[in-house]
This record gives structure tokens, sequence and C-alpha cells, in this order.
């Protein structure tokens, strides 16, 4: 949303677990008459949101695991050990890329 709007945020933690559990949040802001707009108002809140995330230490995939949304934050998560680590894991068991092509990065050359 825009600076200045309002923004209501909901959150709930699940699948609890002794070392963490999920959080899982909701936004609900004022939608645009035309869909671009509407998009670059989540992505924006996305992007702080995920920002956030990073910075302060916590993981940007779930059970659900990383997905394209998520995709741009996993290096600064894994660090470079852990994504050549993920690299190799693709490379040798999908080495013709068909399994969702692109979704944690590029690893193919």
């Amino acid at each position: 949303a825009g600076a200045g709007e309002q923004v209501h945020v909901f959150s709930h933690l699940s699948h609890m677990y002794t070392q963490c559990s999920s959080i899982y949040t909701t936004y609900f802001f004022r939608n645009s008459d035309n869909y671009p707009e509407t998009l670059q108002r989540w992505q924006a809140m996305k992007r702080g949101a995920s920002d956030a995330i990073v910075r302060l230490g916590g993981t940007i995939s779930h059970q659900h695991g990383v997905g394209r949304d998520h995709a741009p934050w996993l290096s600064a998560e894994k660090g470079p050990l852990g994504m050549a680590a993920i690299g190799q894991v693709l490379r040798y068991f999908d080495p013709q890329e068909q399994l969702n092509k692109g979704c944690l990065g590029r690893f193919h050359d």
C-alpha cells in the first residue's frame, strides 16, 4: 500500500515445534481499480516483510518450500555454501531442469 494508507495485518502461529513455529500473516489493504496497481501494492508489502524476516534471522521458506515469491531472499538466508549445496543437488537430481525450473534460482549452465 502507498504511504499513508492503512493496512490491517493479522498473524497467527501454526505448526508448533520445540525449536520454532510457522507464522502465517494476512494483509488487508485497499485494492485499486486496476490489477497491476493492486499487485504493486502487494509486492511492496511482501518485499518489506521478506526483507525484515531475513534481516532478523528468520527463514524465508516453510513447509511448502520456497517458491518464486520467496526466491529473491533465499541466498541471503542460505549463504554461498548453502546455495552451492542446493545447486549441486539440483544439477545431480534434475539435470534437465524439469522440476520447477528456476524456482530456487539458476543453477544449470
